[in-house]
């Protein structure tokens, strides 16, 4: 039986930008940063209180993955945001936002009362988009 999810991919355009992105902007920790040719490689970083998930920065180019054809679908698609990449948490959502904000991370929704809880809406330098959640937004009880 499947028990949980380890590694995922985030499309990104370029891994340098990124890494600077997910590392000294969101604070998430490098996992692994391993050459896998001349431009390209494996390139992890987890959310600091979750080292056992890894998050791959793929870069979407053309390869034996894409095909042009494909690669500038992604990259056009990519870049006007409509990908939602999923939630992250925090425990508090609005010294969060100022935080981020003041690293120059993008926002497209500052926190706002929703029916399930604070949430704000930023992407990343790629133009992949994130909901931002306190913690206290999930309850399991919730959804029992």
């Amino acid at each position: 039986m499947i028990t949980k999810m380890t590694v995922t991919n985030i499309h990104v355009l370029d891994q340098d930008s990124a890494y600077d992105f997910y590392v000294n902007k969101l604070g998430f920790k490098l996992i692994d940063d391993i050459a896998m040719g001349p431009d390209t490689r494996w390139l992890t970083v987890s959310p600091p209180e979750q080292p056992d998930l890894q998050l791959v920065l793929f870069p979407v180019k053309v390869s034996k993955m894409f095909p042009q054809e494909t690669a500038d679908m992604l990259i056009t698609l990519i870049k006007q945001g409509v990908f939602g990449c999923g939630v992250l948490t925090c425990t508090d959502i609005f010294a969060t936002y100022e935080e981020l904000k003041a690293k120059g991370v993008e926002f497209l929704k500052p926190p706002t009362k929703e029916f399930y809880g604070t949430e704000a809406l930023f992407k990343d330098d790629s133009g992949n988009y994130f909901s931002l959640q306190s913690i206290n937004n999930f309850s399991h009880e919730d959804n029992i």
